[in-house]
């Protein structure tokens, strides 16, 4: 599965215990930033995408960018930056 966002929006892997997510999604909201969570607990294959994405850990939240790139814990300001460029 492609989980590439649209323009403007982000896709963040998560778990549910997670705090660093948890600040993440409530400073999004507050920007008015779209983002699709995907708990890497619950959607099979994803928990492998983010090992991937961060050599071989499970760290969330893990972001990925228009663009295809990607984040792993990112600060508001660096996905704000990243969304404008």
């Amino acid at each position: 599965m492609d989980y590439t966002p649209d323009a403007g929006t982000i896709t963040m892997f998560s778990t549910s215990w997670c705090g660093y997510c948890r600040r993440l999604k409530t400073q999004l909201d507050a920007s008015g930033i779209g983002y699709t969570e995907v708990n890497i607990e619950d959607t099979p294959g994803t928990a492998e995408l983010v090992e991937k994405l961060n050599n071989g850990n499970q760290t969330v939240p893990t972001v990925i960018f228009p663009d295809g790139s990607s984040a792993t814990n990112p600060s508001l300001n660096q996905v704000k930056e990243r969304l404008a460029a």
